[in-house]
């Protein structure tokens, strides 16, 4: 069975840091498109770091300079690190996975980021 886990979430203080990670068991994450979205309380789902087929990674606005997408195939495992961070960051985070052949989607269950003094 495909599963991903995020984990890596907690409260920060502004300006501090946070890597979360994605882990996948059950598949090939190499085999894979990774996206990072957030949903803050009353607001929709947002894309945060989208990646083509081709490679290239999008940033919203917001989180550009700041955060930045990565992955370690060989560890089956994503990461997004974020830095600055904003009281206006504070959302839960979910990694995204898309085969790059079937079109299957996977969303992890989500990781908590809570930005605040």
């Amino acid at each position: 069975q495909v599963q991903l886990v995020e984990s890596g979430g907690g409260l920060v203080q502004p300006g501090g840091s946070l890597r979360l990670s994605c882990v996948l068991s059950g598949g090939i994450f190499a085999d894979y498109i990774m996206d990072w979205y957030r949903q803050a309380p009353g607001n929709p789902r947002e894309v945060v770091a989208a990646t083509s087929f081709g490679g290239t990674v999008t940033y919203i606005n917001s989180v550009k300079g700041r955060f930045t997408i990565s992955r370690d195939n060989a560890k089956n495992t994503g990461y997004l690190q974020m830095g600055s961070l904003k009281p206006e960051d504070t959302a839960v985070y979910y990694c995204n996975l898309l085969h790059r052949i079937t079109g299957y989607n996977l969303w992890g269950q989500g990781t908590q980021v809570t930005v605040s003094s």
